[in-house]
């Protein structure tokens, strides 16, 4: 069946950073858009970042645009956030989902706090 499991978060001081992963498996990984979501407690969700299959269009929302960057490596079946320069507001629990700004299908997600 579809699984996407997500990795890497934890707790991190303001300004520092972290890398998340997303390992996808039950699809053919290559032929899919993918994305980034977050959701903060009390707060509604957020889509964060998403890219096409080949990576050939990459959006991020305003609130995190040139401090996260989106990658994938299909040959891994993996989907990663780099997410640099991190502040307190964007403590959240992060997942990945299949296609573009579709939680249809998502993971369970990766709590990351940062710390003010």
């Amino acid at each position: 069946q579809v699984q996407l499991v997500e990795s890497g978060g934890g707790l991190v001081q303001a300004g520092g950073s972290l890398r998340l992963s997303c390992t996808a498996s039950g699809f053919t990984f290559s032929d899919y858009s993918m994305s980034w979501g977050r959701q903060a407690p009390g707060k509604g969700l957020e889509w964060v970042s998403g890219l096409f299959s080949d990576s050939s269009i990459i959006w991020y929302a305003d609130s995190v645009k040139g401090r996260f960057t989106i990658s994938r490596d299909n040959a891994k079946n993996t989907l990663y956030l780099q997410m640099n320069s991190l502040k307190p507001e964007d403590t959240a629990v992060y997942f990945c989902a299949k296609g573009l700004l579709d939680q249809t299908v998502r993971g369970q997600g990766t709590q990351v706090f940062v710390s003010s």
